[in-house]
């Protein structure tokens, strides 16, 4: 199993690199939309090997966490404009935070539901956070949207490994799928100790928490049973649960686990235990499999972290050259760039 390196790394992109960055985006993105139609867009920059490619294609590092970061930016200079039809709305840590505001003025300029899009979002950062317990916090979040579909690209750390992992979702047209949702993971590594409650593989545990809530079982003494239970199958037991989230939860009776989601208070803690009373108490297993599977990059001259594949990098190159080629770019700037991917 290969997967791609994505070590933390601090920084910015130089201003003469970025600039470069957006005006060769653009007539890229043009070409694409003008003879694949919208939605091939969407289903290319949703896919992590394209993604990944095109922000190395532009000219950023292909082993840094830092790729996510400066492509989405590239991308919301690019699309929230009057040339295009698509939006992107949210981005690294504050501007994570502002993705809501951003949705609603956006959608005014495509005239569509804010409502829905802003519910979508946070339902997959509850979900990529929380339903997916890898060990990586989500920090980084962008929606790309427009009258028809949607998509969401976002980015989590784990601190103490100083590595980062990227999820893509599927492209929507209408509310997400909490079953298998991404289209991939980008990761170093598979990680052991995981919670995956997006699965389908966990739609019966899904089904025992919802119940468990439903029917008020948690006023047992279910925080006793579980604080006993030090470790099971290397799952570690929640030092702090909500038990006031979970009666609220009670209270409002949700209905499907997307639901259960969006329930103030219902983070990491408190879905891992009822996770493990599902498991401990009424034997059903939730799937403990890192989702993770994908690799991404062209590989490196001294294997790491694996042998360039030279079939696949010259159809790259061939791929990217008629691209160039096709593109808007002045006939100075576009046999620069044909002279590079020539060296190649």
């Amino acid at each position: 199993m290969k997967s791609m390196y994505l070590p933390l790394h601090d920084g910015k992109a130089p201003y003469w690199l970025l600039n470069r960055m957006k005006r060769l985006a653009k007539p890229i993105i043009t070409l694409i939309i003008e003879e694949f139609g919208e939605k091939e867009f969407f289903e290319r920059i949703s896919n992590p090997i394209f993604f990944q490619s095109f922000s190395n294609v532009l000219g950023f590092d292909w082993n840094s966490s830092g790729s996510t970061t400066v492509l989405i930016g590239v991308l919301k200079s690019v699309l929230n404009t009057d040339d295009f039809e698509i939006r992107v709305a949210g981005g690294k840590g504050l501007n994570a935070l502002r993705t809501p505001e951003e949705i609603r003025k956006f959608a005014d300029d495509l005239d569509v539901d804010a409502e829905k899009l802003i519910d979508a979002s946070r339902l997959t950062a509850k979900i990529d956070n929380s339903a997916l317990q890898d060990g990586y916090d989500i920090y980084h979040h962008a929606i790309i949207f427009s009258k028809r579909f949607w998509t969401v690209i976002q980015q989590g750390m784990n601190t103490k490994l100083r590595m980062a992992r990227r999820y893509h979702w599927d492209v929507h047209s209408s509310n997400p799928e909490i079953e298998n949702p991404h289209s991939g993971i980008v990761a170093l590594r598979r990680e052991k100790e995981v919670i995956n409650l997006t699965s389908d593989k966990s739609r019966n545990a899904r089904d025992v928490m919802i119940d468990v809530i439903r029917d008020g079982a948690f006023k047992r003494d279910y925080s006793k049973l579980i604080s006993i239970v030090k470790f099971r199958d290397g799952i570690s037991v929640p030092r702090r649960i909500d038990w006031k989230a979970v009666e609220v939860a009670y209270e409002l009776q949700p209905e499907r686990f997307e639901d259960l989601l969006l329930i103030r208070g219902i983070g990491k803690g408190t879905l891992r235990a009822l996770a493990l009373i599902a498991d401990l108490i009424y034997n059903t297993e939730y799937d403990k499999q890192d989702p993770a599977k994908y690799c991404f990059a062209l590989g490196g001259k001294d294997g790491v972290p694996f042998p360039v594949n030279r079939k696949v990098y010259d159809e790259v190159i061939e791929f990217m050259r008629s691209v160039i080629e096709q593109s808007r770019l002045g006939d100075f700037e576009k046999k620069k760039l044909l002279l590079k991917l020539a060296k190649l």
